[in-house]
């Protein structure tokens, strides 16, 4: 008997709802059905006209009395509407950071993602001429024309302000590890399109329609690296048959984050390939009791549950049988070594191992109140012995998602002595 992948998103959601209340629940085929995300834009100059066209009754330097709220809320609109048409000039150039991810974190195929604290930095600015300059993690195999995910990600975007891309020159730092199931596509795309956004002096509704994240999740196919690009944390995402959903899931207090990366890459396509269309019933019931589990032991912080709720059936045994041998050698040497939990990092082959016990940074605690160094060397001794060649990096969770570092023009106004955080 079989069933779909879908039923793990749906599942993921679920999950929340035993630790809290029912979120949303629906059906969605996604990519592995007829449904088609499409995208909705409000036309925002009508509203910032009538905002504009606002006539305040004191000037904004008299105080107001307790009685004045309406024209309380007509200074708030104008200001707004300043902010609005300040942020819809176009700019010159534009500098986003954008983390790494971890995604699926065992059961939660496609649907469950974590920020990692490692940052790539994409420049965009505009010039005589398309340019891309690579440089960091993978720049010599990064694509360097139409098809590298920046330059798709801001088309996206300048489609969405209905706006002709210019000639632009794009400088790529990459500092996330270039196909090894860390998401550096997804950084990409959203580094892109939140470019694209602000050269082109475009806004995208938020409430209620999550636009960047419909954007982002229709290129990429699925939300669990986009989402927690975009917004930081721990994400869980679901289609809901008209557009993509997200919820954050608490972090836990000391939670550690060790990868082993190897020195090869892995093609996402590949990985995908040895997935069959179908799972059995016992797999899928395997999995959703999994991530049902999972997300309750995020939500109340129990550590100790991770090494079973990070257990999967649907992806990780396929692809450990067929591209990658060591996995599970790796699993059993962390969890032995004092891991809580270790699993296979979105589509690998880096592997991903969770521990806990940091309150401070590696050189500042002790060593014996953390076992992250004994987790990371437990890691490389079982590589070694599987002979694979990488490196270990300890890092933690962003609760932190993209965000524009410079802009040229400013967005901020220094007058007065106020500046805004890293003086945008």
């Amino acid at each position: 008997e079989k069933t779909s992948f879908v039923s793990v998103g749906v599942i993921a959601f679920f999950g929340g709802a035993l630790v809290g209340s029912l979120i949303s629940s629906a059906r969605a085929k996604s990519k592995y059905g007829s449904i088609q995300p499409t995208v909705q834009f409000v036309n925002r100059n009508s509203t910032t006209a009538k905002l504009a066209s606002l006539e305040l009754k004191t000037s904004p330097d008299v105080p107001l009395k307790a009685h004045q709220h309406e024209e309380k809320m007509n200074r708030k609109i104008a200001l707004r509407s300043s902010v609005e048409q300040e942020n819809a000039i176009p700019r010159n150039l534009v500098v986003v950071r954008v983390p790494a991810t971890s995604a699926n974190i065992g059961p939660g195929y496609d649907c469950l993602g974590a920020a990692v604290d490692m940052w790539s930095e994409v420049t965009v600015e505009r010039s005589e001429k398309f340019e891309i300059v690579a440089t960091g993690d993978g720049a010599a195999q990064m694509p360097l024309d139409e098809e590298n995910y920046v330059v798709v990600g801001l088309k996206a975007a300048f489609q969405a302000a209905n706006k002709p891309v210019p000639l632009l020159k794009y400088t790529i730092d990459s500092r996330i590890p270039f196909a090894r199931g860390l998401g550096s596509s997804s950084a990409a795309i959203v580094a892109g399109i939140i470019a694209g956004l602000v050269l082109a002096g475009h806004k995208l509704p938020c409430w209620g329609s999550e636009a960047l994240l419909q954007i982002a999740a229709t290129i990429e196919g699925h939300p669990d690296n986009v989402a927690p690009v975009i917004y930081g944390g721990i994400q869980m995402g679901i289609h809901d048959g008209n557009r993509w959903i997200t919820e954050r899931i608490p972090t836990p207090p000391g939670l550690q984050m060790v990868l082993f990366v190897p020195n090869f890459v892995g093609k996402t396509s590949e990985a995908r390939g040895v997935l069959g269309p179908d799972v059995t019933r016992e797999e899928a019931s395997f999995n959703i009791g999994r991530v049902a589990y999972l997300v309750n032991a995020l939500c109340q912080g129990n550590l100790d549950c991770l090494k079973h709720a990070c257990q999967d059936k649907m992806h990780q045994p396929q692809r450990a049988a067929k591209l990658y041998p060591y996995l599970y050698p790796m699993i059993e040497a962390a969890e032995a070594a004092g891991a809580n939990a270790c699993y296979l990092s979105g589509a690998g082959p880096t592997v991903m191992a969770l521990t806990s016990g940091a309150a401070g940074d590696i050189f500042t605690q002790r060593e014996k109140e953390r076992n992250d160094i004994a987790v990371a060397k437990a890691m490389m001794e079982s590589a070694k012995s599987s002979g694979i060649e990488g490196k270990c990096v300890v890092t933690t969770i962003s609760n932190e998602g993209a965000s524009v570092v410079r802009v040229e023009p400013s967005f901020s106004s220094t007058s007065g002595g106020i500046n805004f955080k890293e003086n945008l």
